[in-house]
């Protein structure tokens, strides 16, 4: 079989139709509401107890610290109250023993002295103000000297109050059993108040939250932010919803006092990675099903695992396997090989990352998508010094091309089914009856009817036309249609896990002052 023709069939096996999409949404909706209503759903739809979004007035001086894997990052940010905030930081690395620490102790301590060590180094005068000067109100401080902190934890964690979080299970390498079942918060408060020092660990936060919160600050307009998700090694999202809707909160045990109730709302994490892992409306190529096979959990994050940079390299790899154990199709033999190449010959390395699990980065298929080089010599010298392909041909480079732009095409009418599936289910586009059918590019988007978006992660910040791919399968949605994908905003949030906790911490102090007002 030709090359072009072997790659084209490939390539289809990528497509995801109109139908499917639509197929998609609906069934995304459905679980949706199934995991408002019962735990132990497929997505699980966690009450994060932020019951607020900011709007880009907010001021203050604020903390943050993320605990995300072997990096510590503790940050200040002070936020100027129109849309724009300064922010200072420091990282440290986690020493490898107290990864696998005996006692909690061991780890938590070592935090709270990276926070000691913070304040003295970055607040110095306010750090030795409050060590002189000791008040009447928390922990032997005054109100107004306390720092409030987010604390970003990026484990599985059982959520029950804005500020109180029992870990399920470590991953990351991480392995200290005695804080399985611990509130984190509270270990690190503890830690802290050991210390003396005025912060007070005000909320727990996800950090797709927090990527909606930081959208939400810095976007332009008075629009609140619906959606916060990321696109990027992983996959995830985290959108507002009504309090009403989320009727499990009764059964998780939560306390009326561990909720705001003053806006009915609340942010929900979706953990959508996890979305349809029955398969009855996601597509399973071969090359899918061998990744979910020989992956460390098979038949869990169905959908992650299509639409993630973690594993779109895999995919692509396990497709170009297979056509070049493919006698009939000369991909990488000598057929198309360049006569004017220095190597002449074309020649895969016996070691190629190209025969090794995971051994293609996604961040080829950025490069390969995006080429527009003469002959695709970007895409051929990206084949030699990556996967030790040398003198790849202009058509070699061409198939490899075509079945990578197609599976990162798929990954973004994907991630649009996400995005979809939230702006329908919460009903936020204000639409007149024939908005989906409309196509008068002419007519203008009012501000009030704008639905902003907040995405975050180097797919859809780096993959070439990302965006573009997801706004063409909104198109496709009769419920969006070509006059509703106008209205939806898209912009990039960064450090979800920084600005984003912050202004999580900033909701909880109000929440809490609320509460004390009551």
């Amino acid at each position: 079989m030709a090359l072009a023709a072997a790659a084209e069939r490939v390539a289809a096996e990528f497509e995801y139709s109109k139908e499917n999409v639509n197929r998609g949404v609906k069934e995304f909706i459905s679980q949706m509401h199934e995991g408002l209503q019962k735990t132990g759903a497929t997505m699980s739809q966690i009450p994060t107890y932020v019951t607020a979004v900011p709007n880009g007035t907010e001021k203050g001086l604020y903390m943050a610290v993320d605990l995300g894997g072997t990096n510590f990052r503790v940050c200040s940010i002070q936020l100027h109250g129109n849309s724009t905030f300064s922010l200072t930081q420091s990282k440290v690395a986690i020493p490898k023993h107290l990864m696998v620490a005996k006692t909690s102790h061991d780890l938590f301590s070592f935090l709270a002295k990276q926070i000691e060590l913070f304040l003295k180094t970055h607040h110095g005068d306010h750090y030795s103000s409050h060590k002189e000067r000791r008040g009447s109100s928390f922990r032997g401080y005054r109100e107004e000297e306390i720092f409030s902190l987010g604390f970003t934890f990026s484990f599985p964690v059982q959520q029950v109050g804005i500020n109180k979080g029992t870990l399920i299970r470590w991953t990351k390498g991480f392995d200290i059993q005695e804080t399985v079942g611990q509130d984190v918060c509270a270990l690190l408060q503890s830690e802290i108040d050991a210390l003396g020092l005025p912060v007070r660990v005000a909320a727990l936060v996800n950090d797709t939250v927090g990527t909606l919160m930081a959208r939400s600050y810095t976007s332009p307009g008075k629009t609140g932010t619906l959606l916060g998700a990321i696109f990027g090694t992983g996959t995830n999202g985290a959108y507002v919803e009504k309090l009403d809707k989320i009727t499990k909160l009764k059964k998780l045990g939560a306390a009326a006092g561990d909720i705001d109730n003053s806006t009915g709302e609340m942010i929900i994490n979706t953990e959508w990675g996890s979305f349809d892992n029955g398969l009855s409306v996601l597509p399973n190529t071969p090359y899918d099903h061998d990744l979910d096979r020989e992956s460390v959990n098979p038949g869990i994050q169905m959908f992650e695992k299509r639409v993630s940079g973690m594993f779109l390299g895999e995919i692509l790899r396990r497709a170009l396997v297979s056509l070049m154990k493919d006698s009939a199709v000369p991909l990488f033999t000598d057929e198309h090989s360049n006569q004017n190449d220095v190597h002449s010959t074309t020649n895969v390395d016996p070691n190629s990352k190209l025969y090794k699990q995971w051994g293609l980065d996604t961040s080829f298929l950025s490069t390969t998508s995006g080429d527009s080089s003469q002959g695709l010599k970007i895409t051929r010298q990206a084949l030699d010094s990556e996967l030790g392909v040398t003198a790849a041909s202009a058509e070699d480079a061409e198939a490899v091309r075509l079945i990578a732009s197609a599976i990162g095409k798929r990954a973004a009418r994907l991630s649009a089914v996400a995005i979809a599936a939230v702006v329908i289910a919460t009903d936020k586009l204000k639409k007149p009856a024939d908005i989906s059918t409309t196509n008068n590019a002419t007519l203008e988007v009012n501000e009030d009817d704008i639905v902003d978006i907040g995405v975050d992660g180097s797919l859809v910040e780096f993959y070439p036309r990302f965006e573009e791919y997801i706004r063409e399968a909104l198109r496709d949605i009769p419920e969006i249609g070509p006059q509703g994908e106008k209205k939806i905003r898209i912009g990039i949030a960064k450090d979800g896990s920084g600005v984003g906790a912050a202004l999580i911490a900033l909701v909880a102090d109000k929440a809490s002052k609320g509460h004390s007002n009551r």
